[in-house]
């Protein structure tokens, strides 16, 4: 079975770590294609969002570490798309 590889890791990020890093990027990257894909402006995602015009900004420049997955998710949710996640054993190495 091929390993995939994951940039969180190559830098130095445990292995819980890395995928907690990369679930988070996965989420924000849907958030923006779907900006991107229903042409939303900043005014109008500080009102499908409810959330204040500096924390419109840090999401669209790529400012997470203040933004929690589950307001991540929650965002995601505003924008129509529900979440979903699948689990996967690991092989003892």
């Amino acid at each position: 079975m091929k390993k995939i590889k994951s940039v969180f890791h190559d830098i130095g990020f445990s292995k819980s770590e890395s995928a907690a890093l990369t679930f988070k990027a996965e989420v924000y990257s849907k958030i923006i294609r779907v900006v991107k894909t229903k042409k939303i402006s900043a005014r109008e995602l500080e009102k499908i969002l409810d959330v204040p015009q500096p924390r419109i900004s840090e999401l669209l420049n790529q400012k997470l570490s203040g933004i929690s997955i589950e307001k991540l998710l929650t965002y995601l949710e505003k924008l129509g798309i529900t979440a979903s996640a699948y689990f996967k054993s690991q092989k003892a190495s």
